[in-house]
């Protein structure tokens, strides 16, 4: 039912960044179908918690086998777009590269998904989400002052610097298919993607307004306004009172004299007399201080928390038993929805391969190119 109703993804399988872009993509509306290999790959637990697989059918097929590969050209042929994760070069070696696809679907959005882009000379290199971070120069500006740089998990490369990148120029490539009637290629790269985050960055640099000392800015936790704090209780509270009204409220309700802000020279007494004044109550004690106020201060929550703001808008969601996030972003007339968990590999290989046109499913079967989960 979502905006996306009506396209249609062959997803090959991959892990992180791409399994996570076609999951938004299914969420969107889009009808997704998963191309694993038989057996499935590298998983992080059980199949119906690897919650990046919600949202779609999962067919498995061996692409070794030129019976498989076929079929996977079948589907290219009645599909929008394809994703696919692998290094460079290998969807080529399988039959599968955007020449052969697009011999079979001229408009087909063909979507690739890697760190390093499909060339340059680390293009056949591995790496994960730090290393794509460390060399586009993101990951230099996270940490504290005189300390390393912190790793923020791996949602910075991954997912905002890799997936969300993917979706958007799929979006974008689909769009101008309409008009004239031809796929192309995206090329996703996390290097790339995670490198245009720091936009805002640069231009602060040029400027002569951010420094390339970590913990000495406005906005990584230079400034004493901009930071975490421990309470009592050994939770922690987030400060982002950076506006001076903000600033003024967050002062007023600490209950506390604090040194000129604009100085910065002041920032290790303010640092000081924020530390030692958020310590005294407890985080509970905190958050009823500052709820509904305009101070920006924020109590650091688990995932999934039951804070009122995330269960008013249903921010997470109870499925199959599962604590998880719900679809992103909102729509008012096509809303997205979780419409299927996490599939087993091969779960729906010969209902999702007749019910795309493929014929000969009971061959395929028979031969091993394609697999049925029990």
């Amino acid at each position: 039912m979502g905006p996306l109703s009506g396209v249609k993804v062959v997803e090959l399988a991959g892990i992180g960044p791409a399994p996570f872009g076609c999951m938004m993509l299914a969420e969107l509306g889009a009808e997704v179908l998963r191309i694993e290999r038989p057996g499935g790959g590298l998983a992080m637990g059980p199949p119906e918690l690897e919650l990046l697989n919600r949202g779609r059918r999962n067919v498995a097929l061996d692409l070794k086998n030129p019976a498989a590969v076929k079929t996977v050209l079948q589907l290219v042929a009645g599909a929008d777009v394809l994703i696919e994760g692998f290094r460079p070069g290998v969807a080529e070696r399988l039959g599968l590269g955007p020449d052969d696809c697009q011999a079979v679907n001229p408009r087909l959005v063909y979507g690739r998904m890697t760190g390093w882009g499909q060339d340059g000379p680390l293009a056949q290199s591995a790496g994960h989400d730090i290393d794509y971070l460390a060399l586009s120069g993101a990951l230099h500006l996270i940490g504290r002052a005189g300390g390393p740089p912190q790793v923020p998990v791996n949602l910075l490369g991954d997912f905002a610097g890799g997936s969300l990148y993917l979706v958007v120029g799929i979006l974008a490539a689909l769009f101008e298919a309409r008009g004239s009637g031809r796929g192309q290629v995206v090329d996703a790269a996390i290097v790339d993607g995670s490198a245009h985050l720091t936009t805002i960055v640069h231009g602060a640099l040029a400027g002569g307004n951010w420094k390339l000392e970590r913990g000495t800015n406005l906005l990584d936790t230079g400034a004493p306004f901009y930071d975490v704090y421990e309470t009592s209780d050994g939770e922690f509270m987030a400060v982002g009172a950076i506006e001076p009204q903000f600033y003024h409220q967050l002062i007023q309700l600490l209950g506390v004299e604090a040194p000129d802000r604009y100085d910065v020279a002041n920032w290790p007494a303010l640092h000081k007399l924020l530390t030692e004044t958020f310590a005294q109550r407890t985080q509970a004690e905190w958050t009823g201080i500052f709820d509904g106020t305009d101070a920006c201060v924020s109590p650091v929550l688990r995932p999934a928390a039951e804070h009122p703001h995330l269960v008013a808008r249903g921010i997470f969601v109870d499925r199959d038993g599962v604590r998880q996030p719900a679809p992103a972003p909102r729509f008012s007339r096509t809303p997205s929805q979780l419409d299927q968990p996490p599939a087993r590999p091969g779960q729906h290989t010969r209902e999702a391969l007749a019910d795309w046109g493929v014929a000969g499913v009971d061959a395929l079967l028979a031969s091993g190119a394609a697999v049925q989960a029990d």
